[in-house]
């Protein structure tokens, strides 16, 4: 399921974002696809990492065969990005004012970005775009193996409410998708309790203090995710319980019944809040109700253990799952 996820999600951003479609379902080894699955291998070096929060300009700089794929990597990707910026550059001149709707058009006719700078966020948006929403699908559909009741009644509100996936007339829009309860029930528990990227880390810019522990300017701060969103103190007892249900009635939509906002800490907080968030929890309600409308999933895999590779955590052997077409959608 993991390859599969990563490969939907590549061709997504790849779509919406460069107006490029990558074409990654249809070729698993295609060199872009090929790329990223290699740098989001989980490998014990970045377990180690993970562990003692080495800074970055340590790590980066380490001789290590890790530091030297990914500088390859990058090179490639860095190389297609331009490569794109400059083909897009030329339909925008012969557009004669008719816009694409995709982020790059959007950046380019801005003109807030130079080349370089543009071809950064890109690199970024793609990497942090696809892979995280990929996990984030992988470790639902796990979740909603676990719980067949889960996934019989988000089946049951998907195929009230959207048209069957063969129907390529019908448009679903954003409206639908956030008049669906369940499915955005479901999608804020999955993200609440596996949550893709478990910790971020974060440099004082001034001296300040926390909880009244002093935080001198320069301190790298470890800001914990994942234990933000299992705290029993915040969430009560049954933190580590998959249970939509805590999304559902009035003033729980957005928060699970919480009193803080922070209580809920998949995208980060503040100014430096995921860019992509609202992409990609739509993206991630899209995808959960296209599958799980469509298929009946079970896994035998019911004690995955996850492990930390390219900064999000993910099944260590991967997730094996049983699909059954569903008919009558």
């Amino acid at each position: 399921m993991g390859s599969w996820a990563s490969r939907a999600t590549l061709d997504i951003i790849g779509v919406a974002g460069l107006g490029q479609d990558f074409n990654s379902i249809a070729d698993p080894d295609g060199d872009l696809h090929r790329i990223y699955r290699k740098l989001f291998m989980p490998s014990p070096i970045a377990r180690i990492f993970m562990i003692f929060t080495l800074p970055n300009i340590i790590v980066r700089n380490l001789p290590l065969k890790r530091n030297e794929d990914i500088t390859k990597a990058a090179l490639v990707i860095k190389k297609m990005c331009r490569n794109l910026i400059q083909a897009k550059k030329q339909m925008i001149e012969k557009a004669d004012g008719q816009l694409d709707v995709d982020i790059l058009s959007v950046a380019l006719q801005s003109g807030a970005f130079t080349e370089d700078g543009l071809v950064d966020q890109l690199m970024t948006f793609m990497a942090a775009g696809h892979e995280t929403t990929a996990v984030a699908v992988t470790h639902a559909f796990y979740l909603l193996c676990k719980h067949p009741e889960v996934q019989t009644r988000l089946r049951e509100e998907v195929r009230a409410n959207l048209p069957s996936i063969e129907d390529a007339v019908t448009a679903v829009n954003s409206d639908v998708l956030d008049s669906m309860p369940y499915l955005q029930a479901v999608s804020n528990e999955a993200l609440r309790l596996w949550v893709s990227i478990p910790l971020l880390l974060r440099e004082a810019a001034c001296n300040t203090t926390i909880a009244d522990v002093m935080i001198p300017k320069g301190t790298s701060v470890v800001i914990p995710l994942w234990a933000f969103n299992k705290s029993k103190e915040t969430w009560g007892p049954d933190a580590e319980e998959f249970k939509p249900e805590r999304w559902l009635g009035a003033g729980k939509v957005n928060t699970g019944g919480m009193a803080s906002n922070y209580a809920f800490s998949a995208f980060g907080h503040g100014p430096r809040t995921c860019i992509g968030m609202l992409f990609g929890k739509a993206e991630f309600a899209c995808i959960l109700a296209a599958i799980v409308g469509r298929f009946e999933m079970e896994t035998e895999n019911h004690n995955i253990k996850l492990v930390f590779g390219g900064g999000v955590l993910k099944p260590e052997k991967g997730m094996n799952v049983k699909m059954k077409v569903v008919d009558g959608w």
